[in-house]
This record gives C-alpha cells, structure tokens and sequence, in this order.
C-alpha cells in the first residue's frame, strides 16, 4: 500500500499516535486542496490584509473556528452522531448559513462607504439599526479621491465563526476522519483530539495560503491610501457577492440535494480533486471570478482616479 492510500484508506489497528499524524496529515491535504469551505474565505480575508502577515492572521484565526468544529465533529463521529451525514446532505443549508455571514460581512465592510453593491440599501434598512452609527452610504461627491470614501477595516475577527459555520460542511477528509480515525480512539476526548489536529493541519496550510493571497494582491508605486483602498474593496466585494453566490448555490443545492452526483470524475483519488462538481464552481466563481475580477477592478479604479491628480501641474 502506498503512502496516499494509506492517507485516504487508513486501516483499522492504528496506534494513537499514528491517527494522530495521519489526521494532521490529511488536514495539510485538506488545506492544500482547493475547498470550497476555507479557499473562499480565506481569500477574502487575506486579500483585505495587503499584507502577508495580515493573510497569515486570516488564515489563523479562520483556521482556529474551523479547529474547533472538527474536534467537535470527530467527538461526534466517535458518539457514532455524524451519520447524520450519511442520510442528508447538508452541503445547502451549510452554504447558505456560510453565505449569509460572508454577505454580512462584506456589507459591515462597504456601510458608509462610496461603494455600492446589489442589495445593499435593502440590508441598510433591515440590519442598520442594529449596528448603529451613520447611514449606508457617503454623501461625498463621486469623484473625490478614491480612499476618501473609507471602507471599514476588515474584521478579522469574524473569520473565526466563518471558519466554525463552514466546518459542518462535510467532504471526502471530514468522511476518513470521522469514520475511520475518529471511531478508532479509545474515548471521546481522544476522538476530539484527532479531529484538533486535523484542523491544525489545515490550519498550517490555510496560513501558508493566506499569505500567498496576500502577496499576490500587492502592486508597486502604489500609496498606503490606494493599497488600504485596493485590500478593503477587494475584500469587500469578495464577501458581499461571494456571500451571494454561497446563497444562491446553497439555495439550490438544498432544494435539489441530487446535484450532488453531478460531477466529472478527474481520476484522481484525492478528495477535492477527485471530481468537478458544484463545489468546485463555487471556489472558481468566489476566488477565481468574484475576487480576482474584484482585484482588478478596484487596481484599475484606484488608477484612473489618481491619474488625473497626477497629471495635474
């Protein structure tokens, strides 16, 4: 048996130690592989940073909600409780919960900015009141300088539920850890262990990640002003129609869990790249689409306004 069938077919017998190491293993894996539950959000956090250690902070403390969950699912794999999973699928209503808080978000972030979106009075009016302070939009005129209409910093801290929330949702690594490594622990304690370093695993990855997001958003010749504008809009818009595409998918998915078996197959035993389906869509369409095209978008409005200040005498 090779080394990567062992991974993703751990057989029964093992040491603790060992299912230790092979969970923290298939957590690297995990976080590695483009899924649909961490690459999202982790973007989006990242990129609102502009800064790989602020990307390597996202990735930590998403990671740390997601930490949490796994321990709590693997104890529960261990209670035999997970087979749950095994009757419904909770990939809609995990999407949509997952989306709700991305859209939240990302409308926190744009809420007395010059920066509109779909939807965003309508959630001025249901939500404003409740989290004080000015109306949703600035009354500056539209062509002030681009980072004088201030979004607000992105709230790291959020990251962590984002992370909790999007760890229910359940894949081929949750299924080994649960089924086959949790199960194989002496008690409770040692089940919720395994699923702790699963997390950690990914965790170590989501990190890597989020710096190399980070990273990657950078631009040269850029003020602090354009790069705070650039991270903060790109973010911004990343949660708020990213949270709208989780909705939507998850909205569909719940309806029709039979999507489910709608995927081409790669060939490829890995979990998240074992087949392309609709999970696979949505980290193209909120990290590849909604964020790079984000990304873009604000680099160019950040340098058409300042073109004309700069090419003044």
């Amino acid at each position: 048996m090779g080394s990567l069938d062992f991974l993703l077919n751990p057989p029964s017998g093992l040491s603790i130690p060992t299912i230790l190491f092979v969970g923290f293993v298939l957590g690297l894996l995990h976080g590695a592989t483009p899924d649909e539950h961490t690459w999202p959000i982790t973007f989006s956090y990242s990129i609102g940073s502009y800064s790989s250690r602020g990307g390597m902070k996202a990735g930590f403390v998403f990671s740390g909600g997601f930490t949490l969950q796994r321990a709590i699912l693997a104890a529960l794999g261990f209670l035999g409780l997970a087979a749950v999973y095994t009757v419904y699928n909770l990939d809609g209503p995990v999407y949509v919960a997952v989306g709700l808080a991305m859209l939240l978000a990302g409308w926190y972030l744009i809420r007395g900015s010059d920066l509109h979106l779909p939807l965003d009075h309508a959630l001025e009016r249901l939500f404003g009141r409740f989290f004080g302070g000015h109306s949703h939009h600035s009354t500056q005129a539209e062509w002030t300088p681009l980072y004088e209409g201030e979004l607000r910093p992105v709230p790291i801290r959020m990251a962590i539920v984002h992370g909790f929330i999007a760890g229910w949702g359940f894949g081929g690594f949750a299924a080994i850890l649960v089924f086959i490594l949790a199960p194989q622990m002496p008690n409770v304690w040692w089940a919720a262990l395994v699923g702790a370093f699963f997390g950690l695993g990914t965790m170590a990855m989501q990190v890597l990640t989020g710096a190399l997001f980070a990273r990657l958003a950078r631009r040269k010749q850029l003020t602090p002003q354009q790069v705070q504008r650039i991270g903060r809009s790109t973010a911004a818009r990343t949660l708020y129609l990213g949270g709208l595409g989780f909705v939507i998918v998850g909205a569909i998915v719940a309806a029709a869990p039979s999507l489910s078996a709608l995927a081409i197959s790669t060939g490829t035993s890995i979990p998240n790249l074992n087949s392309i389906g609709y999970a696979t869509v949505l980290v193209v369409l909120v990290v590849g689409i909604i964020g790079g095209g984000s990304l873009w978008k604000a680099y160019r409005e950040v340098q058409g306004r300042s073109s004309p200040a700069s090419a003044s005498p």
